[in-house]
């Protein structure tokens, strides 16, 4: 989950989610007319220091846990040790609701991209400290890691959690959740699979709910925004801002079989 309060955004506005229907994920899984760029990137790098802690966790299990880019197929099986289902993160932030959803679901594989590395050393630590071993981190540019390392129908789930909101209208084409980055991710979903997206900012919001609502390949568990799936923990930097008044809305579709 994006954690980094670079990446939150104040709204007054409150969600008003609806009530899921009826539709069923696959068992053992939770369920246009934007502008883009013509070159999709998955984040923007931003400064932060490494802390001791997190710079002894890249030495101590990085070699593990760090999964080094490659162009070429990803062996799941045997990156993870095990066949379990395929969950991938697009921007863990400092990894707290990474760890917590892994820990939470232990019979999930959990693939996660970030290139901030104060960030990914955070992740590190936590997975020492809590023993968990079904969380692998690609620090590389999750499009590149898409292209490149996830051949289509891999994957049980995306997550996509507080993705930076780009607020000015002008930089409105930066935003990640674009009809192409959508239409990549579907490809590579299994029928039923899922694509979990949330954000405090409502106008992302609702072109997340139009672009979603625009592919083909998914249908939406929910009439409109979805009820926080109860795997998603809310974050201190979630917490604050629902202290302050501010929304949050998940959207959870799922790939068509």
């Amino acid at each position: 989950m994006i954690e980094q309060p670079s990446f939150s955004a104040p709204t007054g506005l409150s969600p008003s989610p609806a009530q899921p229907d009826s539709a069923t994920p696959s068992a053992g899984q939770p369920p246009a007319g934007v502008s883009h760029p013509k070159t999709i990137k998955s984040f923007v790098r931003r400064a932060g220091r490494t802390t001791i802690g997190q710079a002894k966790a890249f030495e101590d299990l990085g070699p593990r846990f760090i999964v080094p880019y490659t162009a070429a197929p990803l062996d799941a099986p045997a990156v993870f040790g095990r066949s379990a289902p395929l969950v991938l993160e697009i921007g863990f932030g400092m990894g707290e609701a990474t760890a917590h959803i892994a820990r939470v679901r232990p019979q999930d594989n959990f693939l996660c991209c970030e290139v901030h590395e104060p960030g990914v050393g955070a992740l590190l630590k936590r997975i020492g400290e809590q023993g968990q071993t079904n969380i692998r981190i690609v620090q590389h540019d999750a499009v590149e890691v898409i292209d490149h390392m996830l051949p289509p129908g891999c994957l049980d789930g995306v997550h996509i959690f507080f993705p930076d909101p780009w607020h000015k209208k002008k930089h409105n084409k930066r935003r990640l959740i674009q009809p192409p980055l959508v239409a990549k991710l579907v490809a590579r979903l299994k029928p039923g699979g899922y694509l979990h997206c949330a954000t405090d900012w409502q106008p992302y919001a609702a072109q997340m709910l139009q672009v979603l609502s625009n592919e083909p390949l998914l249908t939406n568990t929910a009439e409109g925004y979805a009820p926080q799936p109860d795997y998603r923990p809310l974050t201190k930097f979630e917490n604050r801002g629902l202290r302050l008044g501010h929304g949050v809305w998940d959207l959870v579709f799922q790939r068509r079989t």
